[in-house]
């Protein structure tokens, strides 16, 4: 009798708890849909929303959850993921073979190769070293030197540089203000294509590279004196040669060969730390590259549309709805994913990182680093949300982890295509339902 009456009440208890959740679960999701109900900004344009419950693996609210968003930069959260599953712990930057009194090489599309911030030198220290003959084979690279769906009229921005098979120092000239007022750009080799034009009027001091050539020209007027600007440079293998030579202080040939199976690879930097500067700062050019440095390892080619189809194959054919993904790192109006796969995404990630802590480092914090630093406040001094912004005309959006006061994980995608008002609004609310969220859940 007494067995009977404690399996009942154990039954009875169970059934009060599940009863509880379900309840309590509704109540979230009520109070959530409020909040998107009475805002006035989240309702004059295209809205997504999907928060799931990391502990419980229940979705808690979605708004529109199934229907495509361009993602922009949250793009670089599925190159992340790819990433994870076909490198390493270190990033390849040259690919190599040795015949007679020669050095044959090819880029892998490493983007640390001699990075300003990465600095990946392990490369540079292996040709350096060589007493062979070097050869540099830029076959390999099939693709174009930008992505499908970019803004050909971005050109001359700092994030939209070449994608190329051995970048060097991020393909970007950065130009700046000497002590004494004049212009200077580094690498020193460009200096030979900076020229002053009489004709070129901007309203403010600024350095415009022709579109097809390299040949930076600014206007007739002194330089301020905190003046720094970063343009792409117009990527070619002559140009590769050259900044090679230059950097090397050493011949260097170029060859036509294909890429051997039997070729030796050549590792450079860390790979958590190069993810870690493709998510927080947002780095296009990271991550275009990167696909590439995929591309090298899986298929002995360097080809982005492969890796892509591969991924999406092998490790994205479980999403909710297939992603129309076109390039590394969202600067391409193509890509569409809609919020419900991001949160199956953001899943996968956080069971191949298998550690909270690590994620977290490499991406964006709020209140704290990256493109987050800025957008939230902590609270009390602990960060609460970690996610991946992405912003193009007209759109934004935020993908990533926050843990509530509670302790309880989740998972959200916020995304916001074809608004018109200026994006701080946009953001601003985004936080106000976001530290909500935080607050009360």
């Amino acid at each position: 009798m007494l067995k009977t009456t404690f399996i009942f009440l154990l039954t009875i208890g169970g059934l009060l708890l599940f009863n509880d959740t379900v309840y309590g679960r509704a109540i979230k999701k009520r109070k959530i849909k409020r909040e998107f109900k009475h805002s006035q900004i989240m309702r004059d344009h295209f809205t997504g929303f999907a928060l799931y419950d990391l502990d419980d693996q229940k979705m808690i609210y979605e708004l529109n959850a199934d229907k495509y968003f361009i993602p922009a930069s949250n793009t670089k959260l599925f190159t992340f993921y790819t990433c994870l599953k076909m490198l390493g712990d270190s990033i390849p930057a040259l690919r190599y073979e040795l015949h007679n009194d020669s050095l044959v090489f090819w880029g892998t599309g490493d983007p640390s190769f001699l990075h300003s911030d990465l600095k990946g030198i392990n490369g540079l220290s292996f040709l350096t070293r060589s007493n062979k003959k070097l050869y540099y084979s830029a076959t390999g690279y099939t693709n174009d030197f930008f992505g499908a769906g970019w803004a050909w009229d971005d050109y001359n921005d700092y994030y939209q540089a070449e994608i190329t098979g051995l970048p060097i120092e991020d393909n970007v000239a950065l130009l700046y203000a000497d002590g004494d007022g004049n212009l200077q750009i580094k690498p020193s080799y460009l200096k030979r294509f900076l020229n002053s034009d009489t004709s070129y009027h901007p309203n403010k001091f600024k350095v415009k590279r022709d579109f097809l050539r390299n040949n930076f020209v600014y206007p007739v007027m002194p330089v301020p004196p905190n003046f720094r600007q970063e343009i792409p440079w117009k990527t070619s293998t002559e140009l590769t040669l050259e900044l090679l030579r230059d950097t090397l202080k050493k011949p260097l040939w170029s060859i036509n060969m294909p890429l051997s199976a039997t070729a030796k690879t050549i590792y450079n930097t860390n790979s958590g730390a190069v993810y870690k500067r493709m998510l927080q700062p947002s780095d296009d050019f990271i991550a275009e590259q990167l696909l590439l440095a995929c591309s090298s390892v899986k298929f002995n080619t360097l080809n982005t549309d492969s890796v892509i189809s591969y991924s999406k194959t092998h490790f994205l054919n479980d999403l909710p709805d297939e992603p129309q993904w076109i390039d590394g790192s969202g600067l391409s109006r193509l890509n569409l994913f809609t919020p419900r796969s991001i949160i199956a995404l953001l899943r996968k990630i956080k069971n191949e990182v298998n550690n909270d802590s690590l994620l977290y480092s490499m991406m964006p914090a709020g209140g704290a680093t990256g493109t987050l630093r800025n957008a939230y406040k902590t609270d009390n001094g602990q960060v609460f949300v970690w996610a991946k912004t992405g912003s193009l005309s007209n759109n934004y959006n935020q993908s990533g982890y926050l843990v509530t006061r509670k302790g309880k994980r989740l998972a959200f995608s916020f995304m916001n295509n074809n608004f018109t008002r200026p994006v701080k609004e946009i953001r601003d609310e985004m936080v106000r339902i976001m530290t909500y969220i935080h607050e009360e859940f």
